[in-house]
């Protein structure tokens, strides 16, 4: 609780010192490792963000939450957007069920729409729909979603594996449509896509955190599918610069939230770009090249959905990786599959403008991405390679997705919006 609560300020003064303005909405992506390894640290962070506490049995186990009086609190109660993960929905109803009660209470407070923004958004929701009643509300009240259940993908990393958007547009279209599945107290997987993006609207900045430098934003692609993907959407939809955090509770007692690009970095150097790091790798043979190809994946993932990494990891990414000889060669003779997927991504980053390349380094990778292909070549034989082309098909091209993308987004956006119309 401590610690959500330390989470919770960082996340507010953070914000308040660029842009002088308390947050109104966090958007937030929780994960089962917050209950299952870092002890609740992210639930009672949102706990907090909304003005209330946990209320605890002699044993520690929680049994219910009070709400803290805004005289105690001293500040508005902030909205959340939570996107939970699937595990997490299906393994803790119970947690979700007592933050949405939380929630629940929350916007049903008699306060200024000023100190409570959760009820300040509920109630334009209600306005801007033109419905009333008790249906109504409960729409739209509700800040917990996720994909459809016994699904699990957030939908945003699938499509930027397969190349599937063309832009910022495409990736929030795919992650509302995904993603627009209601969860709480009563509430078990109601599609309710126009409330996502009723509540994506008023996002001032999306968050996730680290626990452990066991895991970081590189370890899967589920990562970047959702909080970059809930960014994008966020963007998008409200037509603002919405910020992105990343929170470190890894030393509890030194809580910090940095900017996502700041977490980038960190890992890139710590981890990516560090030498003892790449030889470890390196002792796994096959196994290592592709999880370094998996790892360098995920930088372009981050960087499709959020703008977030630097020009200079691609560089360097390209000379330490793809350009070394000595790298090359253990790719040739481990993993010659894992190089020819890094280079190609890289060059999709060039191509798609998401990476400024350094003149000198994308000639390099030209040249080497001939010589990796030659390498395909000789292994395929005879028969079709697919080498370095990569086909951009959004739903648009696609006509059994872009019927279905249209069918629902077409009820969101405004009529007048014509790419999913043949």
């Amino acid at each position: 609780w401590k610690v959500g609560r330390k989470l919770a300020e960082a996340v507010i003064d953070k914000y308040k010192k660029e842009e002088d303005r308390t947050p109104e909405n966090v958007a937030l992506y929780w994960m089962l490792s917050d209950i299952m390894w870092a002890d609740g640290e992210g639930m009672a962070q949102m706990m907090y963000l909304l003005g209330v506490e946990p209320v605890w049995q002699q044993n520690g186990r929680i049994k219910g939450f009070e709400v803290i009086p805004l005289e105690k609190l001293g500040r508005p109660r902030i909205d959340v957007t939570v996107r939970v993960s699937g595990i997490t929905r299906d393994n803790f109803p119970n947690c979700i069920e007592l933050l949405d009660e939380a929630i629940q209470a929350v916007v049903s407070l008699d306060e200024p729409l000023d100190m409570n923004f959760p009820r300040k958004h509920s109630l334009a929701q209600m306005s801007d729909s033109g419905n009333s009643g008790i249906i109504a509300w409960r729409d739209a009240t509700l800040r917990i979603f996720s994909s459809k259940p016994g699904t699990y993908s957030p939908g945003v990393n699938l499509a930027v594996y397969a190349s599937a958007w063309k832009d910022e547009k495409d990736l929030s279209d795919i992650f509302v449509y995904w993603n627009g599945y209601a969860y709480g107290k009563g509430v078990n997987g109601k599609e309710s896509r126009q409330q996502l993006v009723n509540n994506l609207r008023t996002v001032d900045t999306t968050f996730n955190k680290v626990v452990s430098d066991e895991y970081d934003l590189f370890g899967c692609c589920s990562y970047f599918g959702t909080q970059g993907g809930i960014t994008a959407a966020a963007r998008s939809i409200s037509g603002k610069e919405v910020k992105s955090y990343y929170g470190d509770t890894r030393e509890p007692e030194h809580v910090e939230v940095r900017d996502l690009a700041d977490e980038v970095r960190r890992v890139v150097r710590t981890k990516l770009l560090n030498p003892k790091w790449i030889e470890g790798m390196k002792q796994h043979g096959y196994k290592g090249a592709g999880d370094i190809s998996k790892r360098i994946g995920r930088v372009y993932g981050w960087e499709a959905s959020t703008r977030e990494v630097d020009d200079w990891i691609f560089d360097e990414i390209a000379r330490t990786i793809v350009l070394e000889e000595e790298m090359k060669k253990f790719f040739e003779e481990n993993n010659p599959y894992a190089l020819e997927e890094i280079a190609r991504r890289l060059l999709e980053a060039y191509e798609r403008e998401l990476w400024s390349a350094d003149p000198e380094v994308l000639q390099g990778m030209k040249n080497a991405y001939l010589e990796i292909e030659g390498w395909m070549e000789e292994r395929a034989g005879e028969g079709e390679f697919q080498g370095g082309a990569v086909d951009i098909m959004t739903a648009i091209e696609v006509e059994g997705w872009g019927d279905k993308m249209k069918a629902v987004m077409e009820k969101i956006h405004n009529k007048n919006d014509k790419r999913y119309r043949k």
